[in-house]
């Protein structure tokens, strides 16, 4: 039995937005039942050009290419993680690791995520708990949403947590389970479009603002297959250049109108998934890049009409909810607890997943 009460945890993300690595150094407490946490220092640290592209086109590489990136991210992972520890002059019991996903295929049993544990706990001379992931798939599930567990200990007093990276996700509980699941595409697509006139992403979406709508786009967008899926499920990077990059490039029309017609459709996803559950009155807290983009809040409260008030939290949660609880997922491996909940991933049970590595 683990007696220790209170952890100081390094927590990493780098998403599939690709704007970056999130670092937050966190506090965790349990009292009584209930799991207390602050978010004491941060950063962002934005990728170089070359080391994106290398990271976005990663899922191309040859098996040795491939092999030899995952040591090198590791490494710059630990470095990373070694600045920041200098930097603010603090102790932690260890780093918990998110990776970076390359492959996510879970329906032929296949998650990758990047950044050797290995390598990161040598480089920074801390203990690492990461490949959050595997375990999960190898007991029949997607791997994915894991952020859910987090939102269940720490954030219970919404009824819905969405999260708007590079996919929307969202999880709330229903008939005593948590359930969760990937919505949509949401930056991934914005800034998507954003790229063809050179812009990395759309501040607080002003020129999707500008544009009108294209009810044609709008309505192939819509009719992708997989919003018919049942719960579980999960996206990754390949189903959106498979299936939504093929769309946008073949639609002939402004940028502006394609980001106004991508936050329509964004929006009307969300809002489908959560009046579909029958909750009135509801509070959604928003997490994520997404949740600057005022012209996407702004639509989706629209479409949502009176089943739920949207809750924009304080930036250093907006910012680094995920890095907060893959700390805490590690936190939670680290005393053997779980941490990978089988209502949401459609595993054949629960677990508690991740992998140790000592320096």
């Amino acid at each position: 039995m683990n007696t220790k009460n209170q952890y100081t945890v390094i927590g990493l993300m780098s998403g599939t937005s690709l704007d970056g690595l999130d670092i937050a150094n966190c506090h965790f407490e349990k009292k009584g039942q209930n799991w207390v946490f602050s978010i004491l220092n941060t950063s962002s640290i934005d990728y170089t050009p070359d080391f994106k592209e290398k990271l976005k086109n990663s899922i191309y590489m040859d098996t040795a290419s491939l092999l030899v990136f995952h040591n090198e991210y590791g490494n710059w992972l630990g470095n990373q993680v070694k600045k920041f520890i200098t930097q603010n002059n603090i102790q932690v019991d260890f780093i918990a690791s998110h990776g970076h996903t390359v492959f996510h295929q879970p329906e032929i049993g296949l998650t990758y995520q990047i950044g050797s544990g290995q390598h990161l706990a040598n480089a920074c001379k801390e203990k690492v708990i990461c490949d959050f992931r595997t375990k999960d798939v190898a007991l029949g599930g997607q791997g994915a949403p894991l952020v859910p567990v987090g939102d269940q200990l720490l954030f219970g007093s919404y009824d819905f947590c969405l999260n708007l990276g590079g996919i929307s996700n969202i999880s709330f509980n229903l008939d005593k389970k948590r359930i969760a699941y990937d919505i949509s595409p949401a930056n991934m697509l914005l800034n998507y479009i954003c790229a063809t006139i050179d812009k990395a992403y759309d501040k607080g979406g002003k020129i999707a603002e500008t544009g009108t709508l294209n009810n044609s786009l709008l309505k192939t967008l819509n009719s992708l297959d997989y919003y018919q899926l049942p719960h579980p499920k999960s996206l990754g990077y390949e189903w959106f250049s498979e299936k939504v990059i093929p769309i946008i490039d073949q639609t002939q029309d402004t940028p502006e109108n394609l980001l106004h017609t991508a936050v329509h459709h964004i929006a009307h996803q969300i809002a489908t998934c959560i009046i579909a559950t029958n909750k009135k009155h509801t509070s959604l807290l928003i997490t994520g890049g997404g949740a600057k983009n005022d012209f996407l809040i702004k639509i989706l409260q629209q479409k949502l009409h009176n089943f739920a008030t949207v809750i924009v939290p304080e930036e250093k949660v907006i910012d680094f909810k995920e890095a907060l609880i893959f700390a805490f997922m590690g936190v939670l491996k680290e005393r053997n607890e779980i941490n990978c909940l089988h209502s949401v991933t459609g595993a054949h049970k629960d677990s508690s997943s991740g992998v140790i590595y000592h320096p």
